[in-house]
């Protein structure tokens, strides 16, 4: 990875984008110290420290949301847009045809994209303000209005950012900000252990088995992230005039975690949902109910955020993978996988093999979604919830950006197509 930085700063175009792109950067986190006014911040501060979605909400958003800077929604409701859009794309057929359509259809898609982001985050931000009758130091119209108008512009700007980074920069930049938004956590995290074992809280030798598990926990994220099962393919031979074409042998890389973090993300959500609800009702008996049984961390709780990992993890692998096209493409393009027919039963082994992937894939995010919350456990409450989503969201963005540069170096050296 250090090499390939090394690399591509030797580059002047590529060092344009990553100077550019670290640029963008330095501005998303000036804003991250510009408050919201109109924001009781002891308030704000119980309900992160209760836990649940807001939780996940603060360190998606870099801390924004647990300070309620302008930034606090993040880029979450870009995300949703996007995830909403794409879900959507599979269900309307018109929407479909546009994905088909080539560039101008993906152009349209993504206006579309960024008229639905607005409008989530109004929602967002006026469901926050209206929701919660202590978050305001003045509740009134005015204060409602200027709350959400502030969030709704800092979720706007970020989008544009975002879209800045993936058109002039080195790419990815959505999946960027994120990655910097939860490495600006990580000294608050390094505070934090300190003051457990200046508490007495954490002692050496389970700081030493935390150290450990991140470590395992990064090595086994990389490997899942990187692995994949080749599908051999193999094109048949057809004489055109007096020349022969095909014959070639290639192969279709199928990602055992096709899904990334997405899973884990939506199932936290709809885990949290209850606790999320009971905080509306502070002093119901439904919000005592949900404390008792569906709290972070309980038995019940854990059991359905596993099981609802496992489900959306084929349910957008589902989504995103269509075994139909690829074995229509191949079968158009005179391929065939050896020893499968050409049409259904391609279909048939491609949805077999997807399958498998998925059901490894999804109990492996499982497994790193609930371990730091054993883990925390174990070590006496210690606030690690969140830390296999972090894990995962930080190592995905970092080998992805790494292949990024490698492919814009490619594209201005092409002496590795000649060795």
């Amino acid at each position: 990875m250090l090499s390939t930085l090394k690399n591509a700063w030797s580059v002047p175009e590529i060092r344009k984008k990553i100077v550019y792109t670290l640029l963008l950067l330095f501005i998303y986190r000036l804003g991250s110290f510009i408050p919201v006014p109109y924001i009781d911040s002891t308030q704000l501060a119980t309900l992160i420290d209760d836990g649940g979605i807001f939780g996940l909400f603060n360190i998606i958003s870099g801390g924004n949301f647990g300070n309620f800077t302008i930034f606090a929604m993040g880029i979450t409701p870009y995300i949703n847009a996007s995830i909403i859009m794409n879900l959507l794309a599979f269900a309307i057929p018109a929407l479909e045809s546009l994905q088909k359509e080539g560039e101008e259809g993906r152009k349209k898609i993504a206006q579309y994209t960024r008229y639905l982001t607005i409008l989530l985050a109004i929602v967002q931000a006026l469901g926050m303000s209206l929701s919660y009758s202590d978050l305001l130091v003045d509740k009134n119209v005015f204060t409602v209005f200027v709350v959400v108008l502030v969030v709704t512009a800092g979720t706007t700007f970020l989008m544009y950012l975002g879209e800045e980074i993936t058109e002039n920069g080195i790419g990815n930049g959505i999946s960027l900000i994120i990655f910097i938004s939860i490495i600006s956590r990580i000294p608050n995290g390094i505070s934090s252990i300190s003051q457990y074992i200046q508490a007495g809280t954490l002692n050496v030798v389970s700081l030493l088995l935390l150290l450990i598990f991140i470590v395992v926990a990064t090595i086994a994220v990389v490997a899942v992230t990187e692995g994949q099962r080749k599908i051999p393919i193999q094109y048949a031979k057809r004489v055109v005039g007096r020349k022969m074409y095909g014959g070639q042998s290639t192969h279709i890389p199928l990602r055992v975690n096709m899904a990334g973090v997405i899973p884990i993300i939506f199932a936290s959500s709809l885990t949290l949902l209850p606790a999320t609800l009971a905080n509306f009702f502070p002093n119901s008996g439904f919000s005592q109910w949900v404390s008792n049984y569906l709290a972070w961390g309980k038995p019940i709780t854990t059991i359905i955020y596993v099981v609802l990992t496992i489900a959306f993890t084929y349910f957008y692998t589902a989504v995103t993978f269509n075994p139909f096209d690829i074995a229509d493409n191949i079968k158009k393009q005179g391929g065939y996988v050896p020893g499968i027919r050409p049409g259904k039963p391609t279909v048939e082994y491609f949805t077999k093999i997807m399958n498998r992937l998925t059901l490894f894939g999804g109990i492996f995010l499982a497994l790193i979604a609930i371990i730091p919350i054993i883990v925390g456990s174990f070590m006496g409450g210690v606030s690690v919830q969140f830390g296999g989503t972090s894990l995962l969201i930080v190592v995905g963005v970092a080998l992805e950006t790494v292949k990024q540069l490698e492919s814009e170096m490619t594209m201005r050296n092409y002496q590795g197509f000649l060795k």
